[in-house]
């Protein structure tokens, strides 16, 4: 859902080609942006999760039976999705709405692809402040509102239940780690415990074989770009480090933090020891199969995938919180939005969709089935009761939010795209130990604060 890490091919290409079509004439109120007035009953929402879309589409059938308006759902895989936007943008076929992401969004708002919603929202009619934390603020810029949240997502640990329970950890013990950049804390001396090799020897036993490990304590996606949502942040961001001067939309980045660059350093180490699965096997292993294979003990990853590993056929699966740090327990906060497109046909039909589906009338049909968890602070905590009636146990995704000290919000800027390509970069380069932390993100802090002055 949350691919965060497949931005950077992408990004580029967006930025050129919605450069070629940033001029054209924004849609006035009931009108395409030919000027013609519509009266299209159909809305078009296109979405990148195929496992959300049966639960949209019910959402779309009550919409349909409340408005008369008919909503046809695309979905289309997370690469494709962004690529064909951005052809569809430049040649005028592009849907209605869009399900957004904080980080594409400024550049689509900035070249004029998307619609101010405040200009179709009546005051007062949208009660922001029963939206959870402070994801609303997140999708305003300049003033202008291109999104209402739909839903939030966090990250915890995923562990394989049989090798957890074979290396003698309880359940309760996983809900008890620490972490620091000195010696990693508990959490430290568990990977290395869970890492076993190819002779059956623990990361923790003399003998270790680092070079041909059979399963890695701590399982790894690639990428992450900037961001490292699921794959670093949350263990940097305990240590004390922030992304921006201010979010959202901060003036500079603070990667050449000491705080990260001390984070950054114990992860080197903890992969040259061979208890993190290498960038040569994450890349073209990716984390389900890596989990499923039993080739890893335990992976962070984000409450969409919650039904993902619950249903999986061949492992058990359950979920711990992410460690405490020096600066307690720290998770990036992120929701999706859907936002309006210049070239929606019926922009008043359009919003009443949007509406609709961050209304109580579609998150109590999402908390039903679980799909994610609705921004709806209500409605997240009923999607929390359906998953427990199911038998799983999310809490390690949902009680870190009871706490506003323990979030931290995707960092939002402008030229994000572009700044995700240096930042895949650099936290490429030290996943492959190419690179000494400090001076490589004092570097890549340069870079990026320069393209975001430029």
């Amino acid at each position: 859902m949350r691919k965060v890490s497949q931005l950077v091919a992408i990004g580029a290409t967006m930025c050129l080609a919605l450069g070629a079509c940033s001029n054209g004439t924004s849609v006035s109120q009931g009108k395409s942006d030919s000027g013609k007035e519509s009266n299209s009953k159909e809305v078009t929402y296109r979405l990148w999760d195929a496992g959300q879309q049966a639960t949209y589409q019910k959402c779309a059938v009550a919409f349909e039976k409340e408005t008369g308006i008919k909503v046809k759902i695309e979905q289309q895989g997370w690469d494709d999705y962004w690529k064909n936007l951005t052809t569809d943008l430049v040649s005028g076929t592009a849907p209605d709405v869009i399900t957004n992401h904080v980080q594409y969004y400024p550049e689509l708002a900035g070249k004029g692809q998307l619609l101010d919603l405040n200009q179709y929202m009546k005051e007062g009619e949208i009660d922001f402040s029963k939206y959870t934390g402070e994801l609303a603020n997140l999708w305003v810029k300049d003033g202008k509102r291109y999104g209402i949240p739909q839903d939030w997502d966090t990250i915890a640990f995923v562990y394989n239940t049989k090798l957890i329970e074979e290396a003698g950890v309880s359940a309760d013990e996983l809900k008890k780690l620490t972490w620091n950049p000195q010696d990693g804390g508990t959490f430290g001396k568990l990977i290395a415990h869970l890492t076993i090799d190819n002779n059956g020897k623990r990361g923790d036993e003399p003998g270790f074989d680092k070079n041909n490990v059979k399963v890695y304590g701590w399982g790894l996606e690639k990428g992450g770009g900037i961001v490292g949502q699921g794959q670093w942040s949350w263990f940097a961001l305990s240590n004390g480090f922030k992304y921006l001067d201010k979010n959202p939309f901060g003036t500079e980045y603070k990667m050449n933090d000491p705080k990260l660059a001390e984070a950054m350093t114990w992860w080197q180490k903890q992969i040259e020891a061979g208890y993190v699965t290498p960038l040569e096997i994450a890349g073209p292993l990716g984390l389900e199969p890596m989990m499923e294979q039993g080739k890893a003990a335990l992976v962070p990853d984000g409450s969409w995938r919650i039904k993902m590993w619950s249903s999986s056929e061949k492992n058990k699966f359950g979920f711990a919180p992410l460690p405490e740090g020096p600066q307690g327990r720290k998770t990036i906060i992120n929701g999706l939005a859907p936002s309006i497109t210049k070239q929606a046909k019926n922009p008043e039909a359009a919003f009443q969709w949007v509406k609709f589906l961050t209304s109580d009338k579609c998150q109590s049909i999402v908390a039903e089935d679980a799909v994610v968890f609705p921004s709806l602070t209500e409605y997240s905590e009923k999607a929390a009761q359906s998953h427990e009636k199911a038998g799983r146990d999310v809490s390690a995704f949902t009680e870190i939010t009871k706490d506003a000290s323990n979030l931290a919000y995707y960092p939002i800027t402008d030229k994000g795209n572009e700044i995700a390509t240096e930042g895949q970069v650099t936290f490429d380069e030290i996943e492959q130990l190419s690179v000494e932390p400090a001076e490589a993100l004092a570097k890549l802090n340069d870079k990026v604060n320069s393209i975001l002055t430029k």
